[in-house]
């Protein structure tokens, strides 16, 4: 299959001619980023192009931040194998579509979600999240400006796109292969669910836990086996990260 173009993957957002907002909000991007030990980029759309590309290694797949900076769009041809670069094409796609849909007061509130694999220069792979969010919109409402956060997936393959909205409950998930969009509803914790996961962030065991509220180890090993069953893992460091990616913790 014949890997997509720059052009195939924003078809469904060009835009029209809109006019320079000042660079100072960069300066914000940058302290983030020195905040953070993921990896910061800025898109711009207008030109397909990377505004600003933080120096974590982690993104960078062996290159300079200022080489990725240079390289734009053109990073993503030669780092991402040509099956998830079709699958980014696709939730381009899904995604925009999605987006025209929503009220243009309200875009700036969304947030998109999904995995994917970066090849190393050493030929090394590695499964890698982005979270995605706007910045600028056009004077249409269409996306000018956007900041993507990069992490190390906690999933098991590509794909997982999903899309939420701030201050909101529900997530839409795109059906792997179709433009189609599925709603639900996030998953929740009660308080001493918790409770329960915030103590294990912390580091404690299952009896140190216990000791702290008071109650007997199997309680806290109940509430553990409620946890996974409502957030749909295994195992405490799968909950606490989807924890972390549902903003329930």
């Amino acid at each position: 299959m014949k890997p997509p173009s720059s052009t195939t993957l924003l078809t469904t957002n060009k835009l029209g001619t809109i006019t320079e907002t000042g660079q100072h909000y960069l300066e914000a991007v940058k302290a983030f980023a020195r905040l953070s030990y993921e990896s910061i980029y800025v898109i711009d759309y207008k030109d397909m192009s990377f505004e600003y590309v933080s120096e974590n290694p982690l993104f960078l797949c062996g290159y300079s931040a200022a080489e990725v900076l240079k390289l734009g769009y053109e990073f993503y041809f030669r780092q991402v194998p040509a099956r998830d670069l079709e699958l980014l094409t696709q939730l381009n796609e899904a995604g925009f579509e999605f987006y025209a849909q929503i009220p243009v007061q309200e875009r700036a509130l969304y947030s998109i979600t999904y995995d994917f694999h970066l090849l190393h220069k050493n030929g090394k792979q590695i499964l890698i999240n982005h979270k995605l969010t706007p910045l600028f919109l056009t004077p249409e409402g269409k996306m000018w400006k956007s900041m993507c956060v990069v992490s190390l997936s906690r999933e098991q393959a590509a794909g997982n796109v999903r899309i939420y909205k701030q201050g909101s409950k529900e997530v839409w998930e795109l059906i792997p292969g179709k433009k189609i969009w599925q709603k639900s509803a996030k998953p929740s914790l009660t308080e001493r669910e918790l409770e329960v996961l915030r103590l294990h962030a912390q580091g404690f065991s299952i009896d140190q836990i216990a000791a702290r509220l008071y109650v007997a180890p199997d309680t806290v090993k109940y509430y553990r086996r409620r946890i996974f069953e409502r957030l749909g893992v295994s195992n405490v460091m799968d909950a606490l990260s989807c924890a972390v990616g549902s903003k329930l913790i």
